[in-house]
């Protein structure tokens, strides 16, 4: 292995966006949440209790942060519209976590939000943080 692939680690992508882990945490996911549930229906029976009946697995959704800093190489700008074009492109894209694929197939993002921490003289964004929501795509 070279110097380079030590000091910087892929540990997933969605699509052709990929997570690094470096030295200088350029393009890392925190706080990664995956929610599931089933989908079920109530069938209200008067005087008694309401009977549950499973309809089936439900789309489950996936939240993560991203930190974009400038500082280490990066245009926090570009890397923020490069997620908003492909939230606007509409297209299902493979996330990948740690070599494996998470869920059974592809994802759609649902919804970025970015905070622009700090900025420039010029209006330079210099540190940028993402929050992406992520749902399940099914054929």
């Amino acid at each position: 292995m070279g110097s380079q692939e030590y000091a910087m680690s892929k540990i997933g992508s969605l699509g052709p966006v990929v997570f690094v882990v470096s030295e200088g945490a350029t393009r890392t996911i925190d706080e990664f949440t995956r929610n599931t549930a089933g989908r079920w229906a109530q069938h209200d029976i008067i005087g008694k209790k309401p009977k549950k009946e499973w309809l089936g697995p439900g789309v489950d959704s996936v939240s993560f942060s991203v930190r974009f800093d400038a500082r280490f190489g990066l245009n926090p700008r570009k890397e923020l519209d490069r997620l908003i074009e492909l939230e606007r492109s509409g297209k299902a894209l493979p996330l990948i976590i740690g070599r494996k694929g998470v869920g059974t197939g592809l994802w759609i993002i649902a919804d970025i939000s970015q905070a622009w921490e700090s900025m420039d003289n010029i209006g330079n964004v210099l540190t940028s943080n993402v929050n992406i929501t992520l749902e399940e795509y099914v054929k």
